[in-house]
């Protein structure tokens, strides 16, 4: 329904906590805004994993029912976004498997350019995968490959992998995450008592009150178990290239990302915005909630009032069935709705965060025109996006970006905007406060930080 790039999943782990899985449901809450679509969890009592894995969201499915069957002192969760893959339980993470190294289950954010070429050598080899999942082909290899421990057959699998991976499995007594050398995304280390945690975002710790400890690094693999935590580095090192979209759009602004606060960023990158693309305007509009940040930065900056005008529904679902194209801008009004008595006779600056294809925000101009603004001048606090992602972002086609395939100009035009002014890349950058060659820029510049296979371009 909504214009927007979506990432693939969040995921959250704890160990040594008797509600390990309440807590792992808590956690996933929190991390709710990263995938919808489905979620599940594994638990583990030292001497069987317990699943339950479910489409839907996180507060609908995982019931208390639910946990109390999830039993043990360990365990891991998911929330996921279904991309280009099917949506359907068989491809619901954590996944959970035995094998020679024992009982293994595995959740993972991110994505592997090669999966497909692997998934066909393992099933020469026998293997009979049961999901479209990437993720799939970790947990196939690990069960095939010879080694005198699960670690070592972890680490020995991760070292031939290219692509992003915040991984975290689960044993029946240990919890392992790994973090794949080039650190495109987030995985962080927090303490909840006695307890240690681990997840996507600092965000999912503020809601169980537990103390963020640090980011795991690139190229690491923390094991926590009974004889406390062991940190590896059993990869080469590579250039690191964090995804910078994560400050722009994905994480929630109560997150620290990549050592960095994302509402800072965020902030930094709306009086940027003011700097470089200036508009002489009555009222600075967010379009929320992700361009909400930008937009007190750029009204900071700008001297132009700042006025919240559009107001989003927060309860409509991705399901929610719309009537026929007739009616044309119903799809964004599920969402959004103007104030007409902030637009009306006023000339409107608003902020968004990024154009994907350019048909939502077609239909906001459309919606705040219809609300009585004289001038519609739209701004992004990121620049064109020209270059799909390969890491673990749900995008599409280089031929659906618009500003792929238009001029500025001609995105200003079928957006029928007054005026288009983007965030320019280093304006962005600056604002992240990370340095340039720390970071995955690809969506803008089209520098990916990996080799491809030759289909995905």
């Amino acid at each position: 329904m909504f214009d927007k790039f979506l990432e693939e999943c969040g995921i959250f782990g704890i160990y040594g906590h008797n509600e390990a899985s309440t807590i792992v449901q808590l956690g996933l809450f929190a991390l709710q805004h990263r995938g919808q679509e489905a979620c599940g969890i594994v638990s583990s009592d030292g001497t069987e994993l317990h699943q339950f894995r479910s489409i839907g969201l996180v507060a609908d499915v995982l019931s208390e029912e639910v946990l109390k069957k999830l039993k043990g002192h360990i365990a891991i969760g998911h929330t996921r976004y279904s991309t280009a893959g099917k949506n359907t339980i068989k491809e619901v993470q954590p996944f959970a498997v035995t094998c020679q190294h024992g009982q293994i289950a595995i959740c993972h954010n991110g994505n592997l350019p090669f999966a497909a070429q692997r998934r066909k050598e393992l099933e020469k080899l026998g293997a009979i995968f049961s999901s479209t999942s990437d993720t799939e082909t970790i947990l196939h290899s690990i069960a095939r490959i010879k080694a005198n421990s699960v670690t070592e057959a972890i680490s020995e699998v991760l070292r031939d992998l290219e692509g992003a991976f915040s991984l975290l499995f689960l044993t029946l007594d240990s919890l392992i995450a790994v973090r794949d050398p080039r650190g495109f995304r987030p995985l962080v280390l927090g303490k909840l008592k006695d307890a240690w945690c681990l997840a996507s975002e600092t965000c999912a710790f503020d809601l169980i009150d537990a103390e963020y400890v640090r980011e795991i690094k690139p190229g690491e693999m923390l094991i926590i178990n009974q004889d406390g935590l062991q940190s590896l580095f059993p990869f080469e090192k590579k250039r690191l290239a964090f995804c910078a979209f994560e400050h722009v759009y994905f994480s929630r602004p109560d997150s620290i990302i990549f050592g960095r606060s994302v509402n800072e960023s965020r902030h930094k990158m709306g009086r940027r915005l003011a700097i470089e693309q200036p508009c002489d305007a009555d009222i600075v509009v967010p379009v929320p909630d992700s361009g909400v940040a930008a937009a007190i930065g750029y009204a900071a900056q700008s001297g132009i009032p700042f006025r919240q005008a559009i107001i989003r529904n927060h309860y409509i679902g991705r399901t929610f069935i719309e009537p026929s194209q007739s009616i044309r801008s119903f799809g964004v009004r599920l969402k959004l709705n103007p104030i007409k008595d902030l637009i009306r006779g006023k000339r409107i600056v608003l902020v968004d965060d990024s154009i994907v294809r350019g048909t939502t925000s077609r239909k906001i101009v459309q919606m705040v025109r219809e609300a009585g603004a004289t001038q519609v001048h739209l701004r992004i606090s990121c620049p064109p996006t020209i270059s799909p992602c390969y890491y673990g972002v749900d995008t599409p086609t280089k031929a659906e970006l618009i500003a792929a395939q238009l001029s500025v100009e001609e995105v200003c035009r079928y957006i029928e905007a007054d005026s288009l002014g983007y965030l320019s890349l280093e304006g962005m950058i600056e604002a992240i406060g990370i340095e340039a060659e720390r970071l995955c820029t690809a969506c803008w510049n089209e520098k990916y930080p990996t080799s491809l296979p030759v289909t995905s371009s």
